[in-house]
């Protein structure tokens, strides 16, 4: 059984990507130093023949190493990152340590161990806020890069040095610059649990400014199966943008949950309204990517509507309620992003 290592495997894309692979009958390690964000709800029904876990931060070369060194596996995919933007506008520091001397530490440990033994490819999970605010257009891969924010631009720096070393030192890697992900297990800071959680919860539903700003939504389960294609058949120092077509604005976004709810025959609490909150700092209007690329070359493309995808992301919320509850309140429900 091929072994391959997840980096962040305990977070939301990660833990779904961690579920993708074992079904694909590989061997997962996954390595998560877990977070305030990390998700333990069903890491102890996981296979243990098929799975192990490993707590440290990625940061640790000397663990990371062991692991390697023992498991040799065909493949890392790095999904260990602070993630939220209102979170970096507070706090950089975390966001320069996990995001761009954790990526170099990964960088170092494969370039060592590709020297002496089989290769191990890398592929590296981006995100489309790499090219900033894009008022009308769609970005291809060749887009200049132009971030906003603390994290974007932690994510552009470890971009551009993954590509450095596989020109450089020959380092087999390939990136994936991919939309808004949504879907099971999402910690509740993000828009679209936050919503459910506070529709859950009788609570007001938060929007930053008008609710006009756009972002390009993908299923999570779509976006796996898009880095499992990277994988097999990605070339070597490429970026593959990975998207949905499907672009919304936050406020025409929250109206759809609420007509699922609705439909469900939820009964809304009297605090269930939406409120416009003064914005955050630095707040791109608009993402989009133009994923012609990946559909070509590597013939995939989303298959999840955006209807059926929240259908399935409020009835999983709904079936485990226990995650939310696992969840302390005081890691998501106060504002942050403030901070200027």
């Amino acid at each position: 059984m091929k072994k391959i290592v997840v980096t962040g495997g305990s977070g939301f894309i990660g833990s779904n990507l961690v579920n993708f692979l074992i079904k694909k009958n590989y061997f997962v390690i996954n390595i998560d130093k877990l977070t305030y964000s990390s998700n333990k709800y069903n890491q102890s029904l996981l296979p243990k023949k098929k799975y192990k876990f490993f707590k440290f931060d990625i940061n640790n070369k000397n663990k990371l190493k062991n692991v390697i060194n023992k498991y040799k596996p065909v493949c890392i995919f790095n999904l260990a990152a602070e993630t939220h933007v209102d979170r970096s506008i507070d706090s950089p520091i975390s966001f320069i340590h996990s995001n761009i001397l954790g990526v170099f530490n990964i960088l170092e440990v494969i370039k060592e161990n590709n020297k002496k033994n089989k290769k191990i490819k890398l592929v590296h999970i981006s995100t489309d806020e790499v090219y900033g605010d894009i008022k009308t257009k769609k970005t291809s891969e060749t887009f200049s890069y132009n971030p906003s924010s603390p994290y974007s631009a932690t994510k552009a720096g470890a971009d551009h040095l993954i590509k450095s070393y596989v020109r450089t030192y020959n380092l087999p890697a390939v990136i994936s610059n991919c939309c808004n992900n949504y879907g099971p297990y999402q910690f509740p800071e993000k828009l679209i649990p936050k919503m459910i959680t506070n529709i859950l919860s009788n609570k007001p539903l938060p929007i930053y400014a008008r609710g006009l700003n756009s972002r390009e939504w993908i299923f999570v389960d779509d976006h796996c199966e898009a880095l499992y294609q990277i994988f097999k058949k990605g070339k070597i120092g490429e970026s593959y943008n990975v998207g949905s077509n499907i672009n919304l604005k936050n406020l025409n976004l929250v109206k759809n949950l609420l007509k699922i709810f609705k439909k469900k025959g939820f009964k809304f609490g009297k605090k269930v309204k939406i409120k416009f909150v003064k914005d955050r700092p630095g707040h791109d209007f608009r993402y989009s990517l133009n994923s012609t690329k990946i559909r070509k070359k590597l013939k995939w493309k989303s298959r999840t509507s955006l209807i059926k995808g929240l259908n399935l992301t409020v009835e999983w919320y709904l079936k485990n309620r226990k995650f939310i509850n696992s969840i302390s309140k005081k890691l998501y429900v106060n504002r942050l992003g403030l901070n200027i």
